[in-house]
Formats: C-alpha cells, structure tokens, sequence
C-alpha cells in the first residue's frame, strides 16, 4: 500500500513501516470523485443504523416512553458482561461506568491514533464544566492495558482511561469497522491538519500486533449515560475516522 507522508519536524523525523495507517493521495482524490463503492473487502457492521442519536433525559416522576425506554434498555443489555480493564488491570463491568453516576465514555479508535488523541483534548477541555456538573470523564481503547498505560503516559489525559483488549464494547454497541471506514478523504485532511497542529501518531502503539490485527480498522464513538445502567442519554458512534460528535450535544446530555 501507498503511504502518505505527513509533515514533521526534520528534528524528529518518523519511519513508517510497510503498512501505512493512512492512504496515498491518489487514493483519497480517487475515493472522492468515484460514483462506484469502494474496492474494499470490509464494511461497516452498523451501515442501518443511526450515527448519532440523543435520548431525551426523561422527567422524575414521568417515565422514559416506550421507544426510548427499549432503545436505552437494548445497548444496556447488549453491554451486560461486558468488562474493560483499568490502568492496573483490573477488571470493571462496563455499565459500571455510569451506574451510580453520570459518565462521558469516549471509545478510542486505538490508543495509537492522532485523531483520538485530539478528540481527548477536546473532551478534557471540557472537563471542568464535566466536574461542575457531577460527570465522569472516562475513555475507552481497544488494546491492551499496556497499551493504555502508554496512552495516559503519553497524553497526560485527566480523564479515566481503560483498555478493552478483546473489543467486546465495540462490537456490543456495533461500532464501524472496515478499511472503507478508515481511508476516507475525510480522515486523510484531519489527520494533516492535526499533523500541522502538532499531533503525531505514536506508530510504535499502532503497529503492535493487536492493533494490526484489530483494531487498525475500528471507529469509535461515545456515550453519555447515568445514573442508572440503562439511563443512556446520548450515543454518538462514528461514521468514519475522525467522526467527532458535536461537542454541543455532549454537553447538553451533560449538563440537563
């Protein structure tokens, strides 16, 4: 495969290795005038469902409506046994997250990735508003805790950080996956705009066996949920590499 190499400072110079995590420029100018699908041999798992939805945050003493309720009721029992791992390797049931309180769960595309690491700092930029309100802020990589050890190391994000290494979160909440979802023309400028920011991708991280293997094409997403397992506010699963949610709407989920 082609590779697409990105600005950096001669100081610092990065190799890639063979595989690139990012298409050519021929590839991304050719995905963005054809009219015929994509030669790709995956899709993504949630092609009919919705990207983004908000749940209504439902009255004290009136009841969540049937439609939400089963909405609300069917990702929680889709997420029941499902456990990520913290920083010391133990592990959590998932829907612990937000069981006895209100919770942001970010889901990572891998903990290798430069657009997750610019969708951290936007969500620790929020952080303080988070804090006022009575919200955790929590992410999710599916990796290793190793992995997420690196991660926190590396970002020095505020938030909690877990590792889902055999991807159970992703593939219960049906997040996107596929090389069609990740080498989009889309992706391709964000990540040169992050690059130009001052991002990088930490390719030692991205190149380890269980990303490769993987979560090299994973989307991720976010969720706000709580108090209660199946009080889930607000979900936003990514359509593409660099999907970010409104950040509006996460507050709004946030803060009512």
């Amino acid at each position: 495969m082609a590779m697409l190499l990105l600005p950096t400072p001669a100081a610092t110079p990065i190799r890639l290795e063979k595989a690139s995590a990012f298409p050519s420029t021929t590839l991304l100018r050719n995905l963005k005038h054809s009219n015929s699908t994509p030669p790709f041999s995956f899709q993504p798992k949630n092609r009919n469902f919705p990207s983004r939805f908000v749940l209504p945050v439902p009255a004290v003493s009136d009841p969540l409506g049937n439609s939400t309720a089963a909405t609300s009721v069917g990702l929680a029992n889709s997420l029941e046994g499902v456990e990520v791992f913290d920083l010391s390797g133990k592990a959590i049931p998932i829907v612990n997250l937000w069981r006895d309180r209100k919770a942001v769960v970010a889901f990572a595309r891998h903990f290798g990735c430069v657009l997750c690491r610019k969708r951290a700092d936007l969500l620790a930029s929020k952080q303080e508003l988070m804090d006022a309100s009575g919200v955790a802020l929590a992410l999710i990589g599916p990796g290793s805790v190793d992995q997420a050890k690196a991660f926190s190391e590396q970002t020095k994000f505020k938030g909690e950080i877990y590792a889902d290494p055999n991807h159970s979160s992703y593939d219960a909440l049906e997040f996107a996956y596929g090389v069609a979802t990740t080498f989009t023309p889309s992706a391709g400028i964000k990540i040169v705009q992050l690059y130009i920011e001052g991002y990088r991708q930490d390719w030692g991280l991205s190149f380890e066996r269980d990303t490769v293997s993987k979560g090299g094409w994973q989307q991720g997403g976010l969720v706000v949920a709580g108090p209660g397992v199946c009080n889930i506010l607000y979900i936003h699963k990514d359509k593409e590499a660099g999907d970010d949610p409104d950040i509006e709407d996460v507050m709004k989920a946030c803060c009512s």
